[in-house]
């Protein structure tokens, strides 16, 4: 199935996505829902973030190909920071580059949705906790990351977070095709196959530092070929099988 969240009729509201129509559920995704009847015009409604994480744990260094590219060793257990969940925007929505910043980079990523709650759970029953997929791009003030040498700065401006446009379940995520579009030009091209550390081994890791919540999203890494981004720009990122995340830059 494929989750979203829009605005119709001025509310918030949680929906499965038929083609072009969105059938309006409740109470939501985490758990037992129920259609409502209503059906909305995909065209009619306006997409918003398809989740309100708790917290966003970000990989750094996650592909094999990106870790060749930087002429680094492969890490032996995955590489986490955290991005403020202030700093989320749905698709369509613009990604302010700061005064403070003189390089903002975009970077593509997938990104796992959490399910249900979950603690110290093992590689094989992962799958369990996690709703679906999605595409992220987890934008960074390269220069102010390499000033700070930690990434909280860097990472969590408002705005840096663009996630969505929608969450996308029963799909392979060991070899999805996944690219940065800018102003229409491939800048990043490689697949899920590169990541050093799977979903399922991301999640029962990142399960061993901290207990995770329904809508919590872990961001697995960026392929190589990251660059830089600026006033009037067009990224997208687009992920196989899940579709495209199109935010303006200004």
């Amino acid at each position: 199935m494929i989750y979203v969240r829009f605005i119709a009729g001025g509310k918030t509201k949680h929906g499965i996505l038929d083609r072009k129509t969105v059938c309006e559920i409740a109470p939501h995704f985490y758990g037992p829902f129920r259609k409502t009847g209503k059906k909305y015009p995909l065209a009619k409604v306006t997409l918003v973030p398809p989740c309100q994480p708790g917290k966003i744990v970000a990989l750094g260094l996650n592909y094999l190909d990106h870790a060749r590219e930087m002429k680094m060793p492969i890490p032996l257990q995955p590489l986490l920071f955290l991005k403020a969940t202030s700093a989320i925007i749905g698709p369509g929505e613009r990604i302010v580059c700061p005064a403070m910043s003189r390089r903002v980079d975009y970077e593509a990523e997938l990104a796992i949705v959490i399910k249900k709650k979950v603690k110290n759970v093992a590689v094989s029953r992962a799958q369990e906790y996690i709703l679906g997929y999605t595409c992220f791009n987890d934008v960074t003030a390269r220069d102010l990351q390499k000033i700070d040498g930690q990434w909280a700065r860097a990472k969590s401006f408002d705005t840096f977070a663009p996630i969505g446009p929608w969450i996308v379940d029963e799909i392979d995520s060991q070899d999805l095709k996944i690219e940065t579009r800018l102003n229409g030009k491939i800048m990043q091209n490689s697949s899920t196959k590169e990541l050093i550390f799977n979903c399922n081994e991301i999640v029962a890791f990142v399960s061993q530092v901290m207990t995770l919540m329904p809508g919590d999203v872990i961001a697995t890494g960026t392929p190589p070929g990251v660059g830089p981004m600026k006033a009037d720009d067009r990224v997208e990122v687009r992920i196989e099988h899940i579709g495209s995340l199109i935010n303006t830059v200004v």
